[in-house]
Parts: structure tokens; sequence; C-alpha cells
């Protein structure tokens, strides 16, 4: 579909964000008389973020939509010409005039999918030239992705089901491209909303925010609202002059709670009415601009109250500075006691946010059990991923005209592995995940029930294991250029929603067993080679991989 058909399609990258020697090698292959030769390569990491055991795979839905508009255009083709030797054949950039990728498939694990060492996130296959091409851009679409994905879903961990989890992040992230990602991936990984409205807009993640200290310092207290009026929630009765009821109210709250009426900051109050005015329904006070205790408290309180009167309920507050887990409890202590005084029930509970610079670390004693804190904004940690910048995926070429490909090297952890391959999950009778299992294409499934010789990555020797329920991983997203229809022989759905990659995330997670979910000092969970695949390596890395 086209960029203006599709709202997400705006977000998508272009061809020329990718590496100059991807062009230069294109041209090599050219040169060579290979540009059609048939090829395939493998998008994939070599070790888990963050100290972890598991990842997210994201960004899929941005890579089918690059491979299908993957179009070089007059522009694009000029520059090319640019910086490529000036005696450059002309008809090589006619040949990348007319290259799109009507022959490229892709198969890949589903968004939102656990994803381990090794086992491709993205398998490309299609003509040498054009899959080469692909390189920089899968990987900058799927590396950054999958780690915000992963990085979200550890903080939803910590947080544990109940937190209601906001990201704050985008006056913070790498650049608008590195913003939106992280909007649309941190909901993927288990965030409940964004505060980056592009991202609602493009992506369709549902959008948060209410307002910040400078509408509150903005006002002095000296402003007269243009209508201060404001008619009940149901529609009928007079109209009420919110700005008269809420001083009313003022002097009763600050009486409870052992204030004189002047200490309350009148600017904040005057921000409060305003903002009350403009949202009856949704009215939601930050709390910290001067003091919780002597001014935001009773401010809101007395804003709350008077739109209680009218049929509305506040909707919540917020707390940025300070102890938040203390200012939190005090908050909710007062809450109850004025609930009680002035029998209001539903303000006993009414939702507490937080915010300012939260890691996991604060994360964890936010979400303690007795903590009062109902909603955490989570901004700079969520969106740099301070505890590991790059997820380090590779895409690497596994075969070529049908031969298998590999990479030998002097560190064997960059040691790739042949062949054309699919890569299945074995689970136990319980459903309790037992290893991925990588193996040829040309190989039989894995049978459920059946004993199973393996061998897992990183030993030198094999094991048995006789699953009772098999899952195959890599799923056909694109052939030659076009998404399979749901009604396709090959059974692939088509992408889901953003929303059912985030339900899939979820459930996903739910499978790990503790000792691999646990999130510091994990258990590594095992990714395995069939035997015939462990023999195709063996040889290969005998003969030096010609």
């Amino acid at each position: 579909m086209a960029a203006e058909q599709d709202p997400e399609g705006r977000a998508a990258a272009r061809p020329l964000l990718t590496d100059l020697y991807q062009a230069t090698m294109a041209l090599g292959y050219w040169r060579a008389g290979r540009a059609q030769e048939a090829a395939e390569f493998e998008l994939f990491f070599r070790r888990c973020p963050f100290g972890g055991a598991f990842a997210l795979a994201a960004g899929l839905r941005d890579c089918v939509r690059f491979v299908r508009a993957f179009r070089l255009r007059d522009a694009d083709v000029q520059f090319l010409a640019s910086v490529l030797p000036p005696d450059t054949d002309p008809a090589f950039f006619q040949h990348l005039r007319a290259l799109d990728c009507s022959g490229v498939t892709v198969r890949a694990l589903p968004e939102g999918s656990l994803a381990f060492p090794g086992v491709p996130l993205l398998q490309v296959s299609g003509p040498l030239l054009v899959v080469q091409l692909l390189e920089t851009p899968l990987l900058c679409l799927v590396s950054y992705a999958s780690l915000i994905a992963t990085n979200a879903a550890r903080l939803r961990l910590i947080a544990g089901p109940e937190k209601r989890l906001l990201e704050l992040g985008l006056r913070r992230a790498q650049g608008p491209d590195g913003g939106l990602t992280a909007s649309t991936y941190s909901y993927l990984g288990g965030f409940d909303g964004s505060s980056n409205m592009l991202a609602g807009q493009l992506r369709g993640v549902p959008v948060a925010g209410t307002l910040a200290h400078s509408f509150i310092t903005s006002f002095s207290g000296t402003e007269v609202p243009p209508d201060p009026m404001l008619a009940p929630a149901a529609g009928q009765g007079p109209r009420v002059d919110l700005a008269a009821c809420v001083e009313t109210w003022l002097e009763r709250v600050c009486g409870h709670l052992g204030l004189g009426v002047q200490e309350p900051h009148r600017g904040e109050r005057a921000a409060f009415v305003a903002y009350a005015l403009a949202f009856p329904r949704a009215f939601q006070g930050l709390l910290d601009t001067y003091s919780v205790r002597r001014s935001g408290l009773p401010n809101f309180l007395a804003v709350a109250l008077a739109l209680e009167e009218l049929g509305y309920q506040a909707v919540g507050v917020r707390l940025d500075s300070g102890d938040l887990l203390q200012q939190a409890q005090e908050t909710r202590g007062v809450f109850r006691t004025v609930a009680a005084q002035f029998r209001v029930p539903w303000l006993e509970s009414i939702p507490i946010a937080v915010s300012n610079n939260i890691d996991e670390e604060e994360l964890a004693r936010l979400a303690q059990k007795g903590s009062e804190v109902n909603v955490i904004g989570i901004g700079t940690s969520v969106v740099t991923c301070p505890r590991q910048p790059s997820l380090g995926c590779v895409y690497k070429l596994v075969s070529v005209g049908g031969q298998p490909r590999m990479k030998l090297t002097e560190d064997p952890e960059k040691q790739t592995l042949p062949g054309s391959k699919a890569a299945f999950r074995l689970l136990g009778s319980d459903g309790a995940l037992l290893l991925d299992v990588l193996q040829l294409a040309e190989e039989p499934p894995p049978q459920a029930g059946q004993e199973l010789r393996v061998w897992p990555r990183g030993t030198q020797e094999s094991c048995t294991v006789r699953p009772a329920h098999v899952e195959p991983l890599l799923r056909l997203w694109v052939q030659q250029g076009q998404p399979l229809p749901p009604s396709s022989p090959q059974l692939c759905e088509p992408l889901p929603s953003l929303a059912e990659s985030r339900a899939f995330a979820q459930r996903s997670l739910s499978r790990l067993s503790p000792a691999h979910r646990r999130l510091e000092q994990p258990a590594l969970y095992q990714v395995a080679l069939s035997e015939k695949l462990r023999a195709l390596v063996d040889r290969l890395s005998a003969r030096g991989a010609l």
C-alpha cells in the first residue's frame, strides 16, 4: 500500500538509509554477473541484552513495509552515481532504477516472540544484489525495536501486572525516529501507553498526558477566567462559579489538614481551576510544583471536592520529585482521611502517578508490596536503554546459489551457521519451554513424543530430548515481495496489529520459567543444533568453509 494510504508507511525507512559498502558490493555483484544469483541471509543476535536470558522480537512490521516499498528513486540513483567511481558503467545505474523486492521472500519470528541467541529473527532470501542491499536497513529496523521491546518487558516484569506504565521519553530519545520507535515498541513490550502523539496517530499507541510544571508556574493567582462557570456533570441545574466554590472548599480542607488558608499557593490553585474548567471530567493535579503537603494537596483537594459537588470525579494526581514512594504513601493517607471526613469514598482510591528519572532499581522500590503508587511514568530509562545501548544484531549470508556458506573467524562466537534453516521450540508436557532447535530446512520437523538427539550450542556433547509439543518458530510473511493473504495455502497469518503483538508478547513472557525470567543472573536458555546441521558445520569447518 502507498504511504499516503497507510499512516504507518509515513514512518518507513528509505532505501539509502544504508552503508556505502552495500552499494559498492552491489556494483561488485553486478559486474561479476551475480546480481540475480539466489541467496539467503539470516538476521540474529549473539547474546541476550541487559544480562538477561531472553529478548523480544520486534520491528517486523517496519521490515515488511520497507521491503514492499523498496524502490530507488532517480534522486537516489543520482546520489549513488556521485559517490561511486566516475567510470562506473551507466548500465549499472539503469539496473538500480529497475530494482525492487519482487523476488524477495521474508520469514521471521512473529513480533512479540521470545528470541534467543543464534535463532534467526529474520530470514531474507532472493537475488543476491537486492538482499545484500537490504542488510543495513533491516538491521536498523529490527535491532533497536527489539532492544526497546525487551527493555520494556524487563520493566514490566519488575513492575508486575497491576501497575500502569507510561512511556514519557520522547524528549530524551535519540532523535525523532528513535522517539517514534521507542514509543511504539515500549508499548509492544508491555507499557500501557505513551505521551508521544505521533505514535498514537501513526501506530495506534494509546496516548496519555496532562500538564507540566510550566502550566502551573505560568499562573500568579491574579488571573480572572473569562468564564468561571461550570455546568453540572448531569447537564441539569444552574451553572456554578467553580473558582468561588473552590475557595469555599479550600477553607474546609485547610481546616481539616491544620493549614492556614493562605499557605496553599494562589497561582497553583488558579492553574488547577483553569485546568478543571477545561477538563472537568479528566482533572488531574500535579502536586509538587511548590510543596506537596502545604500547597499541592490542599489546592488539588479543594478543586476535586468542588468538582465532586457538580457530579465530576477527578482522575488522579502526579508526583514528580523527591522520595516518590514516601510521598505517595503520605498522599494516600491524606486522601483516606479527607474521603472519610467529607464522605467522598472514591477519593480514597484515586490513582497516584509518579515520574522522575525512574530506573530499574527505583521501579522495584515503587512496585513493592504496600506501595501506594498506581501509575509510573518512565522516560530516559526506557528509550535510551542505559544498561545496554545496542542489541548487536548481525545479518549473515548462509547460502548462495543453493550452496551453504559459513563464516570462519578467529573468534568462535562470530562463526555463522551455514545453510537454509528451520527453527522449532520444544516444550514439555506441562507447556514449559525446553529448548530451541535449529536444523536444515530440508530435514523433517521434530515430532512430539519422539526422542531427538541435538547438540546444544557452546558444548561439545550431544543430548537427547523427547518433546511433548513442538512449535515452528519462523513464519512466511512475504513471498516474492508480497505479503501472503490469510487464505494462503502456506497458512501464513497476516501481520497482526500492534495491540495483538503486545498481547502475544505478554503471553510469550508468561511461558518463561522463573529461572529464565529472572533479570539478574538468570539461567541460560538452550539453543541446540540438529545432528545434520552440526555435521554440516563440522564438515565446512574442516574444509575451511569452501
